[in-house]
């Protein structure tokens, strides 16, 4: 969440941020400002609402200059207004700020002690404040800025400008991510490399805890204990196409269709030779040595890894725990011996699984990342990567982030079935060739989206929806209930089928539709019993099955959706395509902002 760009450049940067800004726009956010220093003096132009507005803005109020930084602003403290919009001011300091500073009612309430007079409700106005304090009492801008950052206390990424310093850009970082681009006599700070393509290829990521002064002739990188920090420089290769909707109407719509070859490519990652066999990266991972393992994610990954629960225990014999991130790290739960601790996220950067993950440092026997962005704070503080290979999601609700987290998931817990000799090597192959197979069955799911789009008016008009499955579909019943309510903002839920007499069988009646997950395993009948307690209510089904499924549940469903045969170890992953494709055409059926639904963010930096 929030976006922040910065350029120290050779031409005009406003333009250049804005453009920048609009690749960041994934992230979420409700206003947007720049700052820049022409002829030595800083100046600011804020907007609320969507980029477009500030882009209005500075044609009738141009803001020239050839240094500058940007922000896009998620509101936590403080509503979305031009007051509170970044970037904050307090005489020759501007800077902007991803994250929330937890202590700055103390320090606010210490400057205004002293005098210092505030505009804003945010957080984030004690950090210039300050800064401007330290330098009134005779600091310079870096040392002010510097002694600044020991007073925070929180998570932050924060870039600051200072008025008569055309050539200056200090940033740093603490629990939020922050990157500094590489050009030829230009330098780039950005969120991710995302808002930096278009500029530079060359990408230096800040640890926790550096700061960085940046000018045009390069970066001086500081370490939490002000030692000069040798970081390495990396070549990034972005696609650019895949931050384009390549035709598609929204991302999300590009990004359901692109599943087929994104899950091709994390496949064939992973797949070597013929019979295939895994292969992990050279770290190694012997899966012979845990007695347990724990996984933590949040949101959809936190469902993939619910499902990967269901694989790991039923094909490996492990047990699994499952935990919300955000309650993992406060739990505080102990750590046994040879356990595993696999961390999940899009990002790599979501804060409360990062947190979780540094509480399993030293406790757990090896740490794993299954992320979609190697060189994230998760990845590069994890003891073995598993990329995802899915691209860029620029959709703030995930599709192809989670079809392939589930592929690379079932492929681990398929590697620790025959390793732990829970499987012979004959039956891991069978299952791994239909592996293969599987991008080809989601392009003919893919198929479906026109049913399903005429279902999706109907289902438009629902105030309240339930979703319904078992065993490994139980939790793609909560990911299609969290999609729904995601996008369309129609109460949803997800329940396991044979809860539905616990409590939520009182909800349904006529109004009700009820989405039913039912391949045709050897759970099929069981759902089927549920699903005619439902239609015995008035309740209207969506049953989704294939075809034996739809042949032996006979007649009275609302609408049938026919899936193809798909062994049952693996229709979670073809499963997931219509429950997307459900909630895109609801959301577009009623009008919603499908890539930037309200109040949400692509990547939660912050708690």
């Amino acid at each position: 969440m929030c976006g922040i760009v910065g350029v120290l450049g050779t031409h005009e940067v406003s333009p250049i941020i804005v453009e920048a800004l609009k690749r960041l726009e994934y992230r979420g956010y409700d206003s947007a400002g720049i700052a820049t220093i022409n002829d030595g003096h800083l100046d600011r132009r804020r907007a609320v609402g969507k980029l477009i507005n500030l882009s209005d803005l500075l044609v009738h109020d141009p803001l020239p200059g050839k240094s500058g930084i940007g922000h896009t602003r998620w509101a936590t403290h403080g509503a979305p207004s031009v007051t509170n919009a970044h970037p904050h001011r307090a005489g020759s300091v501007a800077m902007v700020h991803n994250g929330i500073i937890e202590n700055f009612r103390e320090l606010r309430d210490d400057l205004i002690a002293k005098g210092v007079v505030f505009e804003t409700e945010t957080d984030s106005e004690i950090v210039p404040k300050l800064t401007q304090h330290l330098m009134d009492g005779g600091m310079g801008p870096i040392e002010a800025a510097t002694k600044t950052l020991s007073y925070l206390e929180g998570a932050f990424a924060l870039c600051f400008l200072f008025d008569g310093e055309d050539d200056l850009i200090f940033a740093a970082r603490k629990g939020s991510p922050l990157a500094i681009g590489h050009g030829e006599g230009e330098m780039f700070v950005g969120s991710d490399a995302i808002a930096l393509a278009p500029m530079t290829d060359k990408i230096t990521y800040l640890e926790e805890g550096d700061s960085a002064v940046v000018t045009r002739a390069g970066v001086q990188i500081f370490d939490s204990s002000g030692r000069l920090a040798n970081r390495p420089v990396k070549a990034i290769k972005m696609d650019n196409a895949r931050v384009e909707k390549a035709g598609h109407k929204h991302f999300m719509a590009k990004e359901i269709a692109e599943q087929p070859v994104v899950m091709g490519d994390a496949i064939t990652h992973y797949l070597k030779g013929a019979p295939p066999q895994i292969a992990l990266p050279d770290a190694g991972l012997d899966l012979t040595a845990f007695d347990r393992v724990t996984m933590v994610a949040c949101g959809t990954a936190h469902l993939a890894c619910l499902t990967a629960k269901y694989w790991l225990e039923r094909l490996s014999g492990l047990p699994v725990e499952v935990d919300v991130a955000s309650e993992f790290r406060y739990r505080e739960p102990p750590i046994p011996a040879r356990t595993l601790a696999i961390f999940v996220s899009q990002s790599g950067e979501t804060a409360d699984t990062l947190a979780a993950l540094r509480f399993c440092q030293g406790k757990a026997d090896k740490i794993v990342a299954v992320v979609n962005v190697p060189e994230s704070s998760i990845a590069r503080e994890s003891d073995l990567v598993l990329p995802i290979h899915a691209g860029i999601e620029i959709g703030v609700a995930s599709t192809k982030a989670f079809t392939c987290q589930l592929s690379v998931l079932v492929m681990l817990a398929l590697k620790a079935a025959l390793e732990r000799g829970h499987m012979p090597v004959e039956a891991v192959q069978t299952h791994l060739t239909t592996l293969r197979s599987l991008p080809g069955m989601m392009n003919a799911a893919l198929t479906l989206s026109d049913d399903i789009q005429a279902i999706a008016t109907k289902l438009a008009e629902a105030r309240d929806v339930l979703f319904l499955g078992r065993g490994p579909m139980y939790p793609l019943a909560l990911e299609g209930a969290l999609k729904l309510k995601e996008i369309s903002y129609i109460h949803a839920e997800g329940y396991a089928s044979g809860e539905l007499k616990h409590g939520p069988i009182a909800l349904v009646d006529k109004q009700v539709p009820v989405i039913v997950m039912a391949p045709r395993d050897a759970l099929f009948d069981k759902t089927v019993s549920n699903m005619q307690e439902v239609m015995a209510r008035g309740g209207k089904v969506v049953l989704i099955t294939d075809s034996d499924g739809a042949r032996l549940a006979g007649d009275g469903t609302w609408k049938t959706l026919i899936m193809p045969m798909v062994p049952d170890l693996f229709a979670p992953i073809l499963y997931a395509v219509p429950a997307q494709l459900l909630a895109y055409h609801t959301a577009v059926a009623k009008g919603t902002d499908v890539d930037q639904p309200r109040n949400l963010a692509k990547s939660v930096t912050v708690e």
